[in-house]
């Protein structure tokens, strides 16, 4: 499966875009690669680290790895940073 992301730049982004890159597509898609690439490399990294402590044996390919991980989304890794903070203060406001 794939995903098609769409973004919209204004005319003076795409101007200024213009200057740091010969053509502003090309830029935007080998930015985003180059971060997914660094995402699947560490996301890789940690599962082997894990499976080794747990002895658990590492298969597949990076991809599958990467599907096959237990891993906490940013949104969801935001989402319970702020459910934490919500209740220490909570707890501290009780306390008080």
């Amino acid at each position: 499966m794939s995903h098609t992301i769409t973004i919209t730049l204004s005319d003076a982004e795409h101007k200024a875009l213009g200057v740091v890159a010969l053509d502003q597509n090309d830029w935007i898609q080998n930015a985003v690669h180059e971060r997914c690439r660094i995402a699947i490399e560490e996301i890789v990294a940690a599962e082997v680290q894990r499976k080794l402590a747990a002895g658990e044996p590492i298969t597949g390919t990076k991809d599958e790895v990467v599907m096959a991980a237990q891993i906490e989304s940013a949104a969801e890794r935001r989402a319970r940073i702020e459910a934490e903070a919500a209740a220490r203060q909570s707890v501290e406001a009780v306390a008080q």
